[in-house]
């Protein structure tokens, strides 16, 4: 980005705002349902957002499910996909070092409260080069304060580094409503079941049954967010019943399945 006349001119190369001179730079960049966006990293800490549509994002060591009522802080330097759920308006937020100061210095999902979401999206709209003693840096400086006062959730899936248990787990996200039993993929993955469910254990610290219930749960929360029916999300996810479904949603995210849907 140059300094010049075409400096505010909003970029979606990522790479042109990890030496933006601001707390803050924020990136407006849409994406259509399905679109993958490789494995990569950036020097700056991230906030991973999206006023519309559902991300899933991925590192070595686990996944998130990243609704419009959720942020991904991702830290600086750690390597990360996303893939697209419906057509997605991301939002991202680089924050400087001095600025991140404070913050988790490993992945956190994060609720968005409405005050915030409409300040990241002013943020996107004000010249690259804001006037940080006007009232861009007010903004800005109450971004900061919000993102250092939202509680994180405990919403991500632990993935393992053992080779036969990726390959269940991968199967398991590509289809979370499959009713195979530890059994059924043991055998599938050349594994016994004893040594599947330690593995389950020790590298995730899950057992199989409690793994697959989170995958479920996270991607009930995309679907839902995406506006489907909680009757579909339900029995696809492999549920006798939306009651017993909305049961173990509300145990596993304190709120009704509902709750996840856009409001009309």
């Amino acid at each position: 980005m140059s300094q010049n006349g075409q400096a505010d001119r909003r970029s979606t190369d990522p790479e042109d705002y990890q030496q933006v001179p601001r707390a803050v730079a924020a990136m407006p960049k849409d994406f259509a349902d399905g679109h993958e966006i490789a494995p990569h990293r950036h020097r700056r800490a991230q906030l991973i957002y999206a006023t519309a549509g559902t991300m899933r994002v991925s590192t070595v060591d686990a996944v998130w499910v990243v609704p419009p009522q959720r942020a991904l802080w991702m830290p600086p330097g750690v390597r990360h996909s996303i893939v697209m759920s419906g057509d997605v308006t991301m939002r991202t937020l680089y924050l400087r070092q001095d600025a991140a100061a404070g913050m988790p210095d490993v992945c956190r999902v994060l609720h968005i409260s409405p005050l915030l979401r409409e300040l990241i999206v002013r943020a996107t709209e004000m010249p690259v080069h804001y006037d940080e003693r006007g009232a861009a840096g007010h903004v800005v400086a109450l971004i900061l304060d919000e993102l250092h006062h939202e509680p994180s959730l405990p919403l991500h899936l632990p993935m393992p580094r053992d080779r036969r248990l990726q390959r269940v787990c991968s199967a398991l996200l590509a289809a979370p409503g499959d009713q195979r039993t530890l059994e059924d993929w043991a055998g599938w993955a050349n594994a016994s079941p004893r040594t599947l469910a330690r593995l389950f254990v020790t590298e995730t610290g899950l057992t199989f049954g409690a793994w697959r219930q989170q995958a479920r749960v996270l991607e009930a929360m995309g679907r839902l967010s995406g506006g489907e029916a909680v009757t579909d999300v339900a029995l696809d996810l492999g549920y006798d019943s939306v009651s017993a479904f909305s049961a173990m949603f509300r145990r596993a995210s304190g709120v009704s399945p509902s709750a996840y849907r856009p409001s009309r």
